[in-house]
């Protein structure tokens, strides 16, 4: 169809909310012992119990809860002391029990927010509840042969756990979407609720969306698109959403709740079917699991394990460290990176300093070499001898990115490789003297130059004393001798 223009999605205002699905980082599912791992040969990570055998029945994993709380507590959300278990009815053939376990009226954990800045400007955005559920399992659908299509069923996912994150309708465009669903991961990243892995289906959401008129307070009719996994295909979907459902809008076409699937190739989205509400899954308690409850104990006990928050960690690294905002941000873009940083400041004592190599020559050569900060040969320890090797001018800065390169290398630390190589800096005024007098006797033209007050000239002289040295020349002891002996 054809799409509404932008001076006609002008007159609307989008209203957005996600409903993110992460898949939480248990070793085991979370209603029996099978292994939750990826990438196992089809239907072996299972039981009686994610095989929904007549008999089995469920036990809630420990593990999942905790996880599932520090997601609460990552994410602002109050945490209820009682919460139940639901069964959600549909049948797929890839769900062997006809039903999905869930959580419907009493989720464990509501009323939550996430803070975003959209161009300098910060945003709230709330969190109406996070509920904890199964996964089914996967179907593979084989195309057609002998005049059949064949599709196989995989249980290996059956019954990994999940958290779903349901926002409120507080976003207004593509931007606020993406800006939320990328705190969310990191923030679920860094208290290791999940690895939040999109490749692999480990985090997902779903975008509901419909438009207004501007300064209509009822919402519109909303669809639903499912299933997006990167942030690209999220502003893609929510982009080419609002601008379908305005020209309907706008040609008196009618609007109906609905799902949708956005498709990478063409940017679009298209129908799937009609959206169902609640009272079309027949939710009703989980008549095999018992009540959760969490107690202010187990709550107090998990919030103990918390590491610091990312928007936290960028705050401090702002306000304590002097960092701009742009550091900040790379700096915690992990929570690995974030402390192998604060462990380089704790040894040099020079944030800035830190932040720069860190940011620069380390994440080059990691890079360069396909490794993640978690990976590097060299510690924060090393790295922070070196710096501290600069700052008392034992080694240039010159020479510095070559001794790193060295400690990537042969994961030796600085001092080693000093002493190995002869690499350290020469500050003695007698050696430097000698390499001084010997550069000036081969440059005349550039001594008279510099004798005649084109004084810039002396960067080039120091230049050719660097060449000489190796690199090894202390730079502000041989600006001073060449200015001590050109006059």
């Amino acid at each position: 169809m054809e799409l509404a223009t932008p001076e006609l999605i002008a007159k609307y205002e989008p209203v957005i909310g996600l409903e993110v699905h992460c898949q939480l980082a248990t070793r085991t599912k979370i209603f029996c012992g099978c292994p939750a791992g990826f990438g196992a040969p089809p239907n072996t990570h299972v039981c009686p119990v994610c095989l929904a055998l007549p008999g089995a029945l469920p036990v809630l994993s420990r593990e999942a809860v905790e996880l599932a709380l520090k997601a609460a507590i990552a994410l602002n959300c109050n945490v209820n002391s009682v919460s139940r278990f639901a069964r959600k009815n549909y049948f797929y053939p890839d769900s062997p029990k006809g039903y999905q376990i869930s959580q419907f009226d009493q989720p464990l954990c509501e009323h939550g927010y996430v803070d975003i800045v959209i161009n300098t400007a910060p945003r709230r955005i709330g969190v109406t509840r996070i509920h904890m559920e199964d996964d089914p399992g996967k179907s593979q659908h084989d195309g057609f042969r002998d005049s059949a299509r064949y599709t196989y069923v995989d249980l290996n996912r059956s019954g990994t756990p999940l958290i779903e994150i349901v926002s409120e309708p507080d976003m207004r465009n593509a931007d606020e979407a993406v800006s939320y669903f990328a705190e969310v991961k990191q923030a679920l990243q860094f208290v290791g609720v999940s690895t939040c892995d999109m490749e692999k289906g480990h985090l997902r959401c779903d975008a509901n969306v419909s438009v207004r008129l501007k300064g209509a307070e009822k919402f519109g009719i909303r669809a639903e698109v499912k299933n997006l996994n990167s942030f690209r295909f999220l502003k893609q979907a929510i982009d080419y959403e609002i601008a379908r459902q305005v020209a309907l809008a706008e040609s008196g076409g009618r609007m109906f709740q609905e799902t949708r699937l956005f498709d990478p190739e063409t940017g679009e989205t298209v129908g799937m079917r009609s959206k169902e509400d609640a009272h079309d899954y027949r939710y009703f308690p989980e008549p095999d699991l018992v009540p959760l409850r969490v107690s202010d104990q187990w709550l107090a006990a998990v919030r103990a394990t918390m590491p610091e928050l990312p928007a936290v960690k960028r705050r401090r690294f702002i306000e304590v460290y002097g960092l701009s905002e742009y550091d900040a941000d790379v700096l915690t873009q992990s929570r690995a990176i974030g402390e192998y940083y604060d462990a380089v400041v704790a040894a040099t004592g020079d944030a800035k300093v830190s932040a720069n190599w860190v940011m620069g020559d380390l994440t080059a050569l990691l890079n360069n070499a396909g490794k993640t900060i978690e990976d590097s040969p060299v510690s924060a320890k090393a790295l922070g001898e070196l710096l501290a090797l600069i700052a008392s001018g034992e080694l240039s800065g010159k020479l510095a990115k070559e001794v790193l390169e060295k400690m990537f290398a042969t994961g030796d630390n600085a001092a080693a490789i000093m002493e190995r190589e002869g690499l350290r800096q020469i500050s003695d005024s007698g050696t430097l003297g000698k390499i001084v007098d010997e550069v000036i006797a081969a440059n005349p033209k550039q001594v008279e130059q510099f004798r005649t007050g084109k004084t810039a000239v002396i960067g080039f002289l120091v230049g050719q004393v660097m060449k000489q040295s190796r690199g090894q020349a202390n730079p502000a002891a041989v600006n001073d001798l060449l200015k001590s002996k050109l006059s």
